[in-house]
């Protein structure tokens, strides 16, 4: 049996129900010990981020071939636990990047132009023509420099920025100046977030790292709420330290009386930078393919953790 446990649908989960049942329900994520007594019987387990993939979960799921992982990040789930019990964890990395890297870009130039301000002043029957700002052939930073990073440069290419980036795990990178956190926080006239949430990332983006921005510096977070210590950046913003912040993942989602209501130098969106028809279509083909594997017995092309074939 195939497990859903989040908001994961498209038609080639129903040319794959054909052959395989598969049990959907979009809200198993929130039911632990319900979650917990369907997955005895899964082979298969399909999450996005809400899922919370323990060792306990996988170690209640002795017929667990293969977790499929509708997105790119994968803090939610216990990889060594999954490599321990025989699982494979496959994800379709950089499949959405380009869905990423255009809300990254589309959010920063919303910020410079005051896209959303002017939009609800302007229905309100003001005028207010005031100028905004270009991005165009300004220093941008990007912290982290994965598939979602790149292909943020690559777009940045037509807009004749200089790019920075801050990424330890990278040694090269053509067209983008591999740098240290420092230059690119204080050099950078836009910074956007790509990292994951790690021990080393989480609080990453501080008030000592924000006092060291430009005061006209826009930050955008597309990776991991997390990173950003919410509070911090909350006070920065009023207190002008930095121009403006976008943010689409948070440290709560959704959060609870959010502290950013009010400011008119933010933008919110519900952690959807990655989600377009067209990245999710491709996502669930990956997913449906990497599934097909498991319950074949053949190799994946998309394992994340040290298990490339299920051994259940």
């Amino acid at each position: 049996m195939i497990l859903i446990s989040e908001d994961v649908w498209s038609d080639d989960f129903s040319q794959l129900q054909e052959r395989f049942p598969i049990t959907h329900e979009p809200d198993l994520w929130s039911r632990k010990e319900d979650l917990k007594s369907k997955l005895a019987d899964a082979t298969a387990l399909v999450v996005r981020n809400r899922t919370q993939v323990t060792r306990e979960l996988i170690e209640a799921a002795p017929k667990l071939k293969v977790i499929a992982r509708a997105g790119v990040g994968l803090d939610n789930i216990d990889i060594q636990a999954a490599d321990e019990n025989g699982v494979v964890v496959a994800a379709a990395l950089g499949i959405n990047a380009v869905a990423v890297a255009e809300h990254t870009l589309g959010l920063a130039i919303s910020l410079a132009r005051s896209i959303v301000d002017r939009d609800k002043s302007t229905r309100a029957g003001e005028w207010n023509r005031g100028a905004g700002s270009e991005i165009s052939n300004k220093t941008w930073g990007l912290l982290g420099f994965g598939a979602t990073g790149r292909a943020v440069a690559k777009l940045l290419q037509g807009f004749g920025c200089e790019v920075l980036a801050y990424d330890p795990f990278v040694k090269s990178a053509e067209g983008v100046k591999l740098t240290t956190l420092d230059e690119v926080i204080t050099k950078s006239d836009v910074i956007s977030i790509h990292l994951p949430a790690t021990k080393e990332t989480t609080g990453m983006i501080n008030r000592s790292l924000l006092e060291k921005m430009k005061k006209s510096a826009l930050l955008v977070n597309v990776g991991r709420g997390e990173v950003v210590n919410e509070s911090e950046l909350e006070a920065a913003l009023r207190e002008n330290l930095i121009a403006g912040a976008a943010l689409d993942v948070r440290v709560s989602e959704p959060p609870k009386d959010d502290l950013f209501n009010g400011l008119n130098n933010v933008i919110l969106t519900p952690h959807v930078a990655g989600i377009t028809k067209e990245s999710q279509a491709a996502i669930n083909r990956v997913l449906v393919s990497e599934i097909e594997a498991a319950l074949m017995g053949t190799p994946h092309k998309y394992a994340v953790g040290k298990i490339k074939q299920a051994t259940r």
